[in-house]
């Protein structure tokens, strides 16, 4: 039911399926319940034996036939291996500490992001570009589909599996407390500068080495206009004139190319000069 249904187990625990999302789940370090192989997924058993063999794993290794991995699995050709994990459960003050691989927290805000594949989608591009969390809200009458729902851990890639995310978090809340945390907000907006009411920077105008949580809104709508205007600042991506506007995945990895960009640039060893 975990990969079918694509809910939680009751007691937590995420259906993972295909041998690069298994390999991920046994390398995050999240609990894993259990392993399933069906008879023709046993050729991936070499790949990963050296992961499913440590000792501190402790988890039932469980066989089936083909014919029922076929009817629990959500994809259309199945690779015969599927786990149980236990995505890591992660709080605001664990969003909000800077690791040591990065110069500030950059944190990706999910609002109302509907589509499962978007979700993941955006998480990949954000753990790729060094995004150090991430969050799911609602937005108005739009929620945000779960980054652990089989359709967004595949479009993830196994990034949701790594990255540290809050789910399910008061938007109002959350602005709140990243105010207070001194966190700057950007709201990712299609407006311009004259309809947005308040100043509209591009990409490169945006200072990413400093701690930044970027709101990135529906695939139709975007955000609404009451949260762009309560955030600390809109960031719009200059397109030639006809364009309204980048699907919301594609606009989340331009703007985290640019964060990573100046970020890395701050972490360069002085005098050398990256090409």
């Amino acid at each position: 039911m975990a990969l079918r249904g694509g809910l939680p187990t009751e007691s937590g625990f995420v259906g993972v399926e295909g041998v690069r999302l298994v390999e991920e789940a046994l390398r995050s370090g999240c609990p894993i319940q259990a392993v399933l192989f069906s008879e023709s997924g046993e050729r991936h058993r070499d790949r990963l034996a050296p992961l499913i063999g440590r000792p501190e794993m402790g988890f039932p290794v469980l066989h089936t036939t083909d014919r029922l991995f076929e009817g629990l699995a959500d994809t259309e050709h199945p690779q015969g291996i599927a786990a149980l994990v236990q995505p890591r459960a992660a709080t605001l003050d664990d969003l909000l500490r800077t690791p040591v691989s990065a110069c500030a927290p950059l944190i990706v805000v999910l609002t109302g992001v509907q589509d499962p594949g978007n979700v993941g989608t955006i998480l990949r591009t954000a753990a790729a570009f060094g995004a150090t969390g991430a969050v799911t809200a609602a937005s108005g009458q739009s929620g945000t589909a779960s980054p652990f729902s089989p359709k967004a851990l595949r479009a993830s890639a196994g990034a949701a599996l790594h990255l540290p995310i809050l789910s399910g978090m008061s938007l109002a809340i959350l602005l709140t407390q990243l105010k207070i945390a001194n966190v700057r907000t950007l709201a990712s907006s299609v407006r311009e500068a004259q309809e947005a009411g308040q100043p509209v920077f591009s990409p490169w105008e945006v200072d990413w080495c400093e701690s930044v949580a970027l709101l990135v809104g529906n695939e139709g709508a975007g955000l609404p206009e009451e949260i762009e205007r309560s955030a600390g600042a809109r960031v719009r991506i200059p397109m030639v004139s006809g364009v309204d506007s980048l699907n919301a995945a594609a606009a989340a990895a331009v703007l985290f190319y640019e964060a990573a960009r100046q970020r890395n640039s701050l972490a360069s060893p002085p005098g050398k000069t990256k090409p």
